[in-house]
C-alpha cells in the first residue's frame, strides 16, 4: 500500500501511525526512506495533532547536511514506504493498537526481513548497515576551544619578567597550549605581559588557571582577561 499523499490530514495520519512505534521510516537508521519521506512533506506536521510524526521530522531535520549520504536508494518515492496492508487505522489514537498487531515485524534500514529474501540481498544489506555505523563513529565531534588573551603584572619594574614568562609557561593544565608573548608598557617603566592560549572549554577553567599563575607570588601582582574569542 505504502504512504498516502502527506498533504491529506489521512495521510499524515497513515504517517503519525507509522512512526508512533518507530524512529525511522524503514530500519534502525536514518536511510533514504527517511529522506523521501521528508522532502514530501511541505512543513513539520502540526505537533498538536501529530506529535510523532513532529518528533520524527525535527529528528530527521538534524541530518539534513547528510541526506546525500544516507544509505538506501533516493530514486525511490516515498510512497513506495511505510504500511503495506490496507488495514491501518486512519485515527492517530488508535495507533496504540495497531502497533501491538505489528510488534512482531522486524524491519530493517533497506526494507523488510522476509524470509524469502535471498542471501545476497541480505548480506548487501548488512555490509552496508555496518558501512554507515562506521562512518557515524568515524565522525568525532570537535572539541569546543577559546583563544584567550591574558595580562600579567608583575609587582614592579625590578621584576623579572623573562623569570615570570618561564615560570608561567611551565605550569601543565590539560587542554591548555601556550601562544604568542609580549611586553607592554604599563607606567614608571613596569611593563605587563601579555599572552594569547588557545584552551579546551570543556576541560580548562580560565579561573583555576589564573590561581595557579598567581602562585608565582614572587613575580605576579595579578592576572586579568583581556580578550576571549571562540574558536
Amino acid at each position: 500500500m505504502g504512504f498516502a499523499d502527506f498533504l491529506s490530514d489521512a495521510g499524515l495520519s497513515m504517517l503519525e501511525q507509522w512512526v508512533t512505534t518507530r524512529s525511522y521510516i524503514a530500519g534502525y537508521g536514518p536511510s533514504q526512506a527517511d529522506v523521501a519521506s521528508f522532502k514530501a512533506l511541505p512543513g513539520p506536521p502540526k505537533v498538536e495533532k501529530y506529535p510523532h510524526a513532529w518528533r520524527w521530522y525535527k529528528h530527521m531535520s538534524s541530518y539534513q547536511s547528510e541526506f546525500t549520504s544516507l544509505p538506501g536508494d533516493p530514486s525511490k518515492a516515498y510512497t513506495t514506504y511505510g504500511p503495506e496492508k490496507s488495514e491501518l487505522t486512519i485515527n492517530p489514537k488508535d495507533a496504540p493498537k495497531a502497533a501491538e498487531a505489528e510488534e512482531e515485524e522486524d524491519d530493517d534500514l533497506f526494507g523488510s526481513d522476509d524470509e524469502s529474501e535471498d542471501e545476497e540481498a541480505k548480506k548487501k544489506r548488512e555490509d552496508n548497515l555496518a558501512a554507515y555505523k562506521k562512518k557515524k563513529e568515524g565522525k568525532a565531534k570537535p572539541a569546543a576551544k577559546t583563544i584567550v588573551t591574558l595580562d600579567v603584572k608583575p609587582w614592579d619594574d625590578e621584576t623579572d619578567m623573562k623569570q615570570l614568562e618561564e615560570n608561567l609557561r611551565s605550569i601543565e593544565m590539560d587542554g591548555v597550549k601556550w601562544g604568542a608573548s609580549t611586553l607592554v608598557p604599563l607606567a614608571f617603566g613596569i611593563k605587563k605581559l601579555q599572552i594569547t592560549l588557545v584552551v579546551e572549554d570543556e576541560k580548562v577553567s580560565i579561573d583555576d588557571l589564573q590561581e595557579q599563575i598567581a602562585g608565582d607570588e614572587d613575580h605576579v601582582q595579578s592576572t586579568d582577561v583581556a580578550a576571549m574569542q571562540k574558536l
